[in-house]
Order: C-alpha cells, then sequence, then structure tokens
C-alpha cells in the first residue's frame, strides 16, 4: 500500500475527530454520572464504534462487489472520475453551510444500559448522515484495490481514532478530577450551542482531499 494513502485516510480520521456530538455526549455522561460513567461510557464509545466499523465493512464488501460486478463497463478511471466530481461538489458546497445555533448533541434520558446503547446508535445515525471523512477514506481505499487482510485494520485503527478525543477527555478527567470539572462544563456549553462551522470546515478539506488524490487518475 502506498504511503499517501496512508496519509491521506489518517488526516481523514482525524477531521472526524471534530465532530462534536461524541466529544458532546461524553461531557454529558462525565459531568452527570459519576457512579457508573467508566462503564457506561465506555459501552456508549464502543456501540458508535462497532456501528461505524460496520458500516465501512458493509460499503467495502458492497463497493468491492459492484466494481468487480461491472469491471467491464466502469473502469476504475471513472471511479476517480465520480470521487473527483463527488471532492467538488463537497468543497463547493462547503460554502453554503448555514448557520445553526440550535442544540444538536443527544442525552441519554437515564443512565441505564439500554438508554446508553440508544444514544450510541442515534449518535452513529446523527453523524453517519454527515460522515463525509468516513466515506472519502473508504473511497480512496476501493479505488486504490486495497485487500481485505489491509482495509480491515485500517477501518477498525480509523475508528479507534475517532474516539481518541472522547478517551482523552475521560483519562484527563480521571487524573485531574474536579481541577478540569469547570473547563469540561463550559466546553460541553460551547459543543451544545456550536453553529455548523466544524462541518462546513470538514466538507472543504475533504473535498480538497478527494481532488488531489484523483488528479493522477483522471
Amino acid at each position: 500500500m502506498e504511503t499517501d494513502i496512508l496519509v491521506y485516510i489518517g488526516g481523514l480520521a482525524l477531521l472526524d475527530t471534530l465532530s462534536p456530538t461524541i466529544v458532546g455526549v461524553t461531557l454529558y455522561l462525565i459531568l452527570t454520572n459519576k457512579r457508573n460513567l467508566t462503564s457506561r461510557l465506555f459501552l456508549y464509545l464502543f456501540t458508535v464504534a462497532l456501528l461505524y466499523f460496520s458500516l465501512g465493512v458493509a460499503m467495502m464488501l458492497g463497493l468491492h462487489y459492484i466494481i468487480e460486478t461491472f469491471s467491464n463497463i466502469f473502469q476504475n478511471k471513472i471511479f476517480s472520475w465520480i470521487i473527483f466530481i463527488v471532492g467538488v461538489i463537497l468543497f463547493v458546497g462547503s460554502f453554503f453551510i448555514p448557520t445553526n445555533k440550535k442544540n444538536n448533541i443527544p442525552k441519554p434520558k437515564t443512565q441505564s444500559i439500554s438508554s446508553i446503547i440508544f444514544i450510541g446508535i442515534t449518535t452513529f445515525l446523527i453523524e453517519a448522515s454527515a460522515a463525509f471523512p468516513y466515506f472519502a477514506a473508504i473511497g480512496l481505499l476501493t479505488t486504490n484495490n486495497i485487500p481485505s487482510s489491509q482495509w480491515l485494520p485500517i477501518i477498525a485503527t480509523y475508528n479507534i481514532i475517532m474516539v481518541l478525543p472522547a478517551l482523552l477527555i475521560f483519562l484527563g478527567y480521571k487524573l485531574f478530577g474536579s481541577w478540569i470539572n469547570s473547563k469540561l462544563a463550559n466546553l460541553h456549553h460551547k459543543l451544545s450551542n456550536t453553529s455548523n462551522s466544524a462541518l462546513s470546515w470538514i466538507m472543504c478539506i475533504v473535498g480538497l482531499i478527494l481532488i488531489f488524490n484523483t488528479l493522477d487518475y483522471l
């Protein structure tokens, strides 16, 4: 596998860490659930990561099947053009994302296991609808004909990176406790009242990555 593909995918995974939903729910659990925090938080993150991983595997298998089935009709060059066009659409569309002050971070109704799993599923549905970095990474893996023995650990690592900020926040809370409680509360408040600027930047950067990655194949 070429090193530049890994660099692109690593950059896309880091972009996915900018999504406020996972961090927002993590902060909410830290601030409201002191007793069962560790088990509930890890259950939440595991649910999100497992669903994302399953989506990635399903997309990879589906795209590989389409390419193999229609290999005589759709060559890699055509798929490269499709990804290039998608990149242009994302780049241009990033400048037209409206500002939104509405709180889009879900909150569990209770601290029960079923409620935590449900909020994990809700997070996945919210994030998957605009998971442009993840979709871009899947597209890059598909068009470069990466074998399953390589793309499976890549997708798994991608999802670990995606939830890494939440794990680091949890670790910071465990190490410093009440010293950073006020800072975590302020961060949660900012994320709860965030605009769509993060989504706009993510779309812009993903679009540029797709454009530059496919130029050599057009």
